[in-house]
């Protein structure tokens, strides 16, 4: 018995291209299907789609790097385009962390920052040059934490108060100072 084919051109020509449109839906919402899934349909799916704490490494090793390179800049980290500055001042890796946004206090996100290589200084977008200080803080509950016992740095990226991506705050919020845990104590 022989296949059925199309007769006409155009039917030759437009079948195939309608069958790859209808695989490209159907594979769209099961991917759609699947991210719902994984969301439970919550308006806040940060948690399960991303991580709140990024895992730096050992006290040591994140310290050695920075006073070798300057601070790490890392990308887009906590969200909106928002890239993060992680720095460390003095000899005790397990104090004087901080964690400011990569962008200068007086300027919005707009205003990309460069690290001046090996130094702890920065070039922002009208070339000027800024030490760490200057650089706009992060939001509220975004900050360092340091596992004494375990040596080792992480970051907490939950903002307990969103921010916007122009908002600059103030010098008296909490990115200078460091968390610490003490897994004996408790």
């Amino acid at each position: 018995m022989r296949r059925p084919q199309l007769k006409s051109t155009f039917a030759r020509a437009v079948a195939p291209v309608l069958a790859g449109i209808g695989f490209i839906l159907v594979v769209g919402l099961l991917l759609w299907g699947v991210a719902a899934v994984i969301s439970h349909n919550r308006k806040d799916t940060t948690e399960n789609l991303s991580r709140s704490y990024q895992e730096m490494g050992t006290t040591t090793f994140v310290a050695g790097v920075i006073d070798d390179g300057g601070p790490l800049v890392l990308k887009d980290l906590i969200g909106n385009d928002r890239n993060i500055v992680v720095d460390h001042t003095g000899t005790d890796v397990n104090e004087n962390w901080s964690i400011y946004l990569a962008h200068p206090a007086d300027r919005d996100a707009s205003c990309a920052i460069t690290l001046v290589k090996h130094t702890h200084t920065f070039t922002d977008c009208e070339g000027r040059t800024l030490t760490v200080d200057q650089l706009a803080t992060v939001p509220d509950g975004v900050g360092p934490i340091v596992d004494r016992a375990a040596g080792t740095l992480t970051l907490d990226l939950t903002a307990t108060a969103p921010a916007t991506s122009d908002s600059t705050m103030s010098d008296s919020t909490t990115s200078d100072s460091t968390a610490t845990s003490d897994s004996a104590a408790g």
